[in-house]
């Protein structure tokens, strides 16, 4: 019964925050005066432990499967990543460990044919940057064929209005679209998880990730793209084990923090370029299904690594797809991407 209430409540908020979007509103005060005072003074708590990253990421940008090229006349598919430092790869060291170069391998071997990746994330983004990673990577000459966007945590720590962040990423979606590209949104990440955060920033961090990650959600599906809720699934996993998934500042996720969210993606980029080896239809015993979109948004929000892509308005397709280990990019000079930029 309180999970249904919660998932209720989170759906009115949700739908509240999207309309607002919709209509050019600035944002939905999700906390009070006091709350923001108490939550400004505990990120400055956090920030002394958290502390971030400045390295750059690696440039992972260029060809993956190059052999395959040899094996058709078919032109490689392209591949756009767009959002923050998560997008971009922060925290590790090698091209292959970024998520653009994981999704890149994976979708090669699965469609066998190259795939040239092309990454303008930038670390420290809110979603308000997305219209100039939008005109810069659709005005590179080549539209990609998907584009994979990561956005929302700094929306939640730098306090970019809940309704102002969803109009930005559904301006992006809908323009990406228009453009012909399939466009999948992995939703703002469960905050509450970072280790040196203390309470009650951590209860707070979970509250409003989960709050906009659902009104994401709405905003993306009503323009076309499709979601992956990354915070709930990967919450428990980076809880259980800080050490192996975050990265040296205890921020971003360590090498094999972002292949767990990589696999978490995957599905629903194949799914989405018709390559991925399920039903489309809604499977009952899985707990997929036909609902409205605001209800799959807030379901989404609290069940990890689940789908939600259009139907027939006002519905919603809800999917919890089959996860599979992706294929590690190799290393050797022969098969390392080119590196541009």
């Amino acid at each position: 019964m309180a999970t249904t209430v919660t998932t209720g409540s989170r759906a009115r908020v949700a739908r509240r925050i999207a309309t607002a979007a919709a209509f050019g509103g600035g944002g939905i005060g999700l906390l009070g005066v006091a709350g923001v005072g108490l939550l400004l003074t505990e990120v400055r708590l956090a920030r002394r432990t958290v502390g971030g990253s400045s390295d750059i990421p690696p440039c992972a940008d260029g060809r993956y499967g190059a052999a395959f090229g040899h094996r058709t006349d078919r032109p490689p598919l392209r591949l756009g990543f767009l959002g923050d430092s998560t997008a971009a790869g922060q925290g590790v060291h090698r091209p292959s460990q970024t998520p653009g170069a994981l999704l890149a391998s994976g979708l090669a071997a699965l469609a066998e044919l190259p795939v040239d990746l092309r990454n303008v994330a930038l670390p420290g983004a809110r979603s308000d940057d997305l219209p100039r990673q939008v005109e810069l990577l659709l005005g590179e000459g080549e539209t990609p064929d998907l584009c994979v966007i990561m956005i929302g945590a700094n929306d939640v720590t730098r306090r970019l209005p809940p309704a102002e962040s969803v109009r930005h990423l559904s301006e992006a979606v809908r323009v990406l679209r228009a453009a012909g590209c399939e466009v999948i949104v992995g939703t703002c990440p469960d905050l509450g998880t970072i280790e040196p955060v203390y309470q009650p920033l951590r209860w707070v961090a979970r509250r409003l990730s989960r709050q906009l990650a659902a009104a994401q959600t709405i905003g993306v599906v009503e323009n076309g793209g499709r979601t992956v809720s990354l915070g709930a699934l990967l919450g428990p996993e980076f809880e259980a084990r800080p050490r192996e998934l975050f990265g040296p500042d205890n921020y971003h996720p360590s090498a094999e923090g972002y292949a767990t969210a990589a696999m978490a993606v995957f599905p629903t980029l194949c799914a989405a370029l018709g390559l991925w080896p399920e039903e489309e239809r809604p499977e009952p015993a899985r707990r997929e299904g036909l609902l409205p979109v605001e209800q799959a948004a807030a379901r989404a929000a609290s069940e990890g690594g689940t789908e939600v892509a259009a139907s027939r308005a006002p519905w919603a397709l809800l999917k919890h797809r089959r996860r599979r280990q992706l294929p590690a990019p190799e290393e050797t000079p022969a098969n390392r991407p080119s590196v541009t930029g």
